[in-house]
């Protein structure tokens, strides 16, 4: 039995501009103009709705107009004319730095008569798919020149001024917080967007369904019944030329201090009133201060960082790197529902797959009751395992009989995905957040507490990576399960990683 098909997105109500610096960059190019014309085949977007992209090589219309058509095709071979020339229509393009004030100029005069002719009643939505050190200078610029206006929120029936900004949200805790000092010296917290497209993925979405929406999982779902919680994010390609950026980045501000993090906390969190933003958030918020701080010797025992072999022969990579591509965290929450249950983190680039998965461990049952010890020693604890990527899905793993005369037990799994449940593959993670941004829907954006209670506990971990030495970095090989001593940190109390290599 299949379950019913998807609803079609939902259109905005509100007329709006989308305001895009970098459009001709590699984000935009990749992921936010693709998920825009995916919306646009779908008649989602707003029916008054313009975009204007900003970027040195814009050019005029026409020019950005066949350089973005020419750079997505890469990505939607199946690109009807007909929706191109929709959304191409609705497509200007304003050419200059993001650092000169006479671009901004240029954009408020453009934005003045494209608001008239498409009557989108001053409401502006801007996106920053820019590198993170131009975020300051875009918002301060934009405020000298009246594009954005602290407080235009849309609540008070006046038009709305939201900014989607893209990670990385600071380089550490210190630059976090200037950077929100910043921010909210120019916007409201609720004009702000911050985006982690993790949180855009359905099977990501459908944590908190999973967990609230059937009454067999929330009464297990605490320490008197789960072993522990692995949460797993794998790559399986390597930094792809990009070694400038991941020296300077690693995979601690890459991946962990936002992608597992809020993964973390939709499965740890306790249960909002409602699935309003503030409530959802403000559960998170809650986890997160939860969680135990790493002081001390806890970051060398719960942390181990590991470097694929090769790594220091990639393109601006130095020969004695000991930026980690990889790391395992052994973290703990301290509250009533989660204390002495590990959660185990790991993410990394060069594995065997991609993958990005979590699995519960259920307790292993209490005694032996089929009276041969030797069936109980076959009996797997409980695991259920939801799949974020690629085959996003839900499964379980629960012992059944091996058919014939003997008592023989065996793990059997029950499993859906959504493709084959819905008969449709999932959305991508940025048409729903840009659909969600648009209608002012802040549920699966990250509050200015979240993210630097994130970047408070990771602070330690940056710490210590930063004084590594050479051989303090466990090498791995490329393809392969991770580190070994990620796979020790694990085997020492008791437990092992679900094989990444089967």
């Amino acid at each position: 039995m299949t379950a019913s098909a998807p609803d079609p997105p939902e259109r905005p109500k509100e007329p709006q501009a989308l305001i895009l610096f970098g459009v001709t960059g590699d984000l935009a190019r990749r992921k936010v103009v693709p998920a825009l014309l995916e919306l646009e085949r779908a008649h989602a977007l707003p029916e008054k709705f313009f975009i204007v992209g900003i970027s040195r090589s814009a050019g005029d219309d026409a020019e950005l107009r066949a350089k973005l058509e020419a750079g997505v095709r890469e990505h939607l071979a199946d690109l009807e004319p007909e929706v191109w020339e929709r959304f191409a229509a609705r497509l200007y393009a304003v050419s200059g730095s993001a650092t000169a004030d006479e671009t901004y100029a240029q954009l408020a005069k453009r934005l003045a008569r494209l608001e008239a002719l498409h009557e989108t009643a001053g409401n502006r939505l801007v996106y920053l798919a820019t590198p993170a050190s131009a975020f300051t200078p875009i918002l301060q610029r934009m405020s000298r020149a009246g594009i954005v206006r602290r407080g235009d929120d849309g609540t008070r029936g006046g038009s709305f001024a939201r900014v989607i900004i893209e990670k990385p949200y600071g380089h550490d805790l210190a630059s976090a917080k200037a950077l929100d000092d910043e921010v909210h010296s120019i916007l409201a917290e609720s004009q702000v967007f911050r985006i982690d497209h993790f949180l855009g993925k359905e099977t990501v979405q459908n944590i908190l369904v999973f967990r609230f929406g059937n009454a067999i999982f929330e009464p297990l779902w605490n320490r008197h019944h789960v072993d522990h919680i692995q949460i797993t994010v794998a790559e399986s390609i390597g930094v792809e030329g990009r070694g400038d950026f991941y020296e300077e980045t690693g995979v601690v501000r890459d991946m962990v201090q936002n992608h597992l993090l809020q993964i973390l906390a939709l499965c740890a969190m306790e249960a909002p009133v409602d699935f309003s933003p503030d409530e959802v958030r403000g559960m998170k918020a809650q986890l997160f201060r939860s969680l135990r701080p790493l002081a001390g010797a806890d970051v060398e025992t719960c942390v181990v960082p590991g470097q694929y072999e090769g790594y220091r022969s990639e393109p601006g990579v130095a020969a004695d790197s000991t930026t980690p591509t990889y790391t395992a965290i052994k973290a703990h929450i301290d509250n009533w529902r989660w204390q002495g249950v590990p959660f185990y983190l790991r993410t990394g680039k060069g594995l065997a797959k991609r993958a990005a998965e979590i699995q519960v461990h259920f307790r292993a049952i209490p005694f032996c009751m089929y009276g041969e010890e030797r069936v109980c020693q076959l009996i797997e604890p409980n695991v259920l395992r939801m799949r974020i990527q690629p085959d996003e899905g839900i499964s379980m793993r629960v012992a059944s009989k091996v058919p014939g005369d003997s008592n023989r037990v065996g793990s059997v799994d029950l499993s859906f995905n959504y493709k084959d449940a819905f008969q449709t593959e999932a959305a991508d993670a940025y048409e729903r957040l840009l659909l969600d941004a648009m209608r002012g829907q802040a549920t699966l954006f990250a509050r200015s507490d979240e993210v630097l209670l994130c970047w408070e506990y990771v602070q330690p971990i940056l710490d210590r990576y930063r004084d590594l030495k050479p051989d303090e970095i466990s090498r791995y090989d490329f393809g392969g399960a991770g580190p070994d001593a990620a796979r020790d940190m694990l085997k020492k109390d008791g437990r092992h990683w679900l094989a990444l290599v089967q």
